[in-house]
């Protein structure tokens, strides 16, 4: 029997909310990872853990990482994302999904100083600089007004 090829599954929340008309995302300014340091990516995001749904992922990840609670119901699925780095390493491709929240509970606020330098809500249409690029693929065409349901990052096609 061959080995068979593997990738990493990832749930990411994009937290938004509208104030005076705007839309804004929750950000957090990476540090301390070891992957995207000193890139802006979204408020709550990690890979899936075995035996857990995408949804129960990220309602964990958001719990862990800023101490407030998701239902799975109020998470809307916008993407599924398959990329890549081209790395060469045995697992260097993702399957990320990409889901939206805009209810939740408690006050978002950085519980892992270590692993995150700031959190801040940023206008959808002014994003800080950087940002983790397969995340602003997302935020962009959020913002230009929508993305299909499966994506690909980091591939020469479609």
């Amino acid at each position: 029997m061959t080995d068979r090829f593997q990738v990493v599954p990832a749930a990411y929340v994009m937290f938004r909310r509208t104030v005076d008309g705007a839309e804004q995302v929750l950000l957090q300014l990476r540090q301390g990872t070891g992957y995207m340091d000193d890139h802006w990516a979204m408020a709550a995001a990690g890979h899936v853990e075995d035996g857990e749904s995408v949804f129960e992922a990220a309602c964990r990840e958001a719990q862990e990482e800023l101490a407030v609670k998701i239902e799975p119901a109020d998470l809307v699925p916008l993407t599924a994302m398959h990329r890549t780095g081209r790395t060469g390493d045995p697992i260097d491709e993702r399957v990320d999904f990409f889901l939206q929240c805009r209810a939740w509970t408690g006050e978002p606020h950085l519980v892992e100083p270590d692993k995150a330098a700031d959190l801040r809500w940023f206008p959808l249409d002014d994003l800080p600089d950087p940002v983790v690029p397969h995340e602003l693929f997302v935020l962009d065409r959020v913002r230009a007004g929508g993305i299909d349901a499966v994506v690909s990052f980091g591939f020469t096609g479609r």
